[in-house]
């Protein structure tokens, strides 16, 4: 038997259709705001924290019961979360180094998209919690990890049977080995970029007193904002971001195939798909 990801049943697709409409409002609404709304992140984030955290809770039992599965699997989760969260202090701080992403790109690639939204979102609660960093920030660094781990989830190539080197017919081709390996890099890499430059937008528009080529004008057109936006994360966080995405390809290419065959032998033998059964004595 096989280890496929958990695949996305249509109760745990509308929790996290809920919570992304969510978030993409609570990252995107001050560019839509005027100059009398009185901008402030750290006002809307312990809102938004309060309600991502129920979501997260609807997203695993959504999954749960959409697959039928037992404790294994948010064990599976805590352990996962609990790595993550210990991988992070490794490297924040230092060029943007921060290990811990290759970890929930292979993690999410294992565990499905349902699972890996959760996953990620969790993991940053608690590297915040170890590390001390919870500020008004950490409910987006939910936000934006939880949709980088779901991407990985989502990646071509992860259900379907193989023989004699043929794809059995009305299956998509199981992606394995090292082709499934550059592409869990190259999705590292971009998904570095992608989460920095989301979390920039969190805090860019509390930012006050940069120059006029990259600093938030509130009310102003939204394109004219993006582009000083663009400006913003060229001149700042370029660097850092590709520190970051080039560590995830090096650890990817390096230890992931290993790592994936790890997690994909404790899905297996958890058999979080396996229905649940009675018997009588």
């Amino acid at each position: 038997m096989s280890a496929r990801p958990l695949r996305i049943g249509p109760r745990a697709a509308a929790a996290l259709l809920l919570v992304t409409l969510i978030g993409i409002a609570a990252f995107g609404w001050p560019l839509l705001a005027d100059r009398q709304s009185g901008l402030a992140h750290s006002q809307d984030a312990p809102w938004l924290f309060a309600g991502l955290l129920p979501l997260l809770v609807a997203v695993v039992v959504a999954t749960i019961a959409d697959q039928g599965m037992d404790a294994k699997a948010v064990a599976m989760l805590g352990v996962l979360a609990a790595v993550g969260a210990a991988l992070r202090p490794l490297g924040a701080g230092t060029a943007g180094l921060e290990p811990m992403f290759f970890l929930m790109v292979l993690s999410g690639r294992v565990l499905g998209p349902g699972f890996g939204f959760v996953l990620g979102s969790v993991t940053m609660f608690a590297s915040a919690l170890l590390t001390g960093g919870v500020g008004p920030w950490m409910p987006f660094q939910m936000l934006a990890m939880g949709w980088f781990s779901l991407g990985a989830g989502l990646l071509p190539g992860a259900v379907g049977v193989v023989l004699s080197g043929q794809a059995r017919p009305g299956a998509r081709g199981r992606l394995r080995g090292r082709a499934e390996l550059l592409m869990l890099a190259a999705y590292g890499f971009a998904g570095s970029f992608a989460y920095g430059t989301i979390m920039n937008l969190q805090g860019w528009v509390l930012l006050q007193g940069m120059g006029q080529g990259i600093s938030f004008h509130p009310g102003d057109p939204v394109p004219a904002n993006l582009a000083r936006f663009a400006a913003y994360c060229a001149a700042t966080s370029l660097g850092w971001d590709l520190g970051r995405a080039v560590l995830t390809v090096v650890l990817t290419l390096s230890i992931g195939g290993p790592l994936l065959r790890a997690l994909r032998r404790a899905v297996r033998k958890a058999a979080f798909e396996a229905p649940v059964s009675f018997g009588s004595r």
